[in-house]
């Protein structure tokens, strides 16, 4: 089973249809754990949504951190990584911050650093985004025509 743990209630519909159009699809299945946000100044909502990120982590978990200073792959590069992650005995637990972003605590602790590209995305799009990536992974590894690596 996949781990998502997210700061923050998914309130929008549109943003909750695009995380659940591919969750639904994802094997094995994709476990949401939504964390309230933070209150106070910045460094102090970093500061506890980081606490309660780092509780709410399955045991042994191999933890992606999303941050926008991470490792950038290709699709077909980040379907052999997760394939990797996931032959180990050890759940898999990706995490996304806040609007203040992950406090450095939670990018320590994180055995990878994942990020969708150079530019900021809202936390809240980022759910969908990683669903349909790890849905094109687990589809790329299983042979699946979803993905079409050819450019015309």
């Amino acid at each position: 089973m996949f781990h998502l743990i997210a700061v923050g209630r998914m309130k929008d519909r549109v943003e909750r249809d695009l995380f659940d159009r591919y969750a639904n699809r994802l094997s094995p299945r994709i476990k949401l754990v939504e964390l309230p946000e933070g209150r106070g100044a910045p460094n102090e909502i970093k500061r506890r949504e980081g606490q309660a990120i780092l509780t709410a982590l399955p045991d042994r978990a191999i933890v992606v951190a999303m941050d926008e200073g991470g490792r950038t792959y290709d699709s077909l590069a980040f379907s052999h990584a997760v394939e990797q992650w996931v032959e180990t005995p050890r759940p898999l637990c990706f995490v996304i911050g806040g609007a203040e972003g992950l406090d450095a605590t939670v990018i320590q602790r994180a055995d990878h650093t994942l990020s969708l590209g150079k530019m900021t995305w809202p936390h809240m799009l980022v759910r969908g985004m990683l669903a349909e990536q790890l849905y094109r992974a687990r589809a790329i590894s299983s042979g699946h025509p979803y993905h079409r690596a050819g450019r015309p």
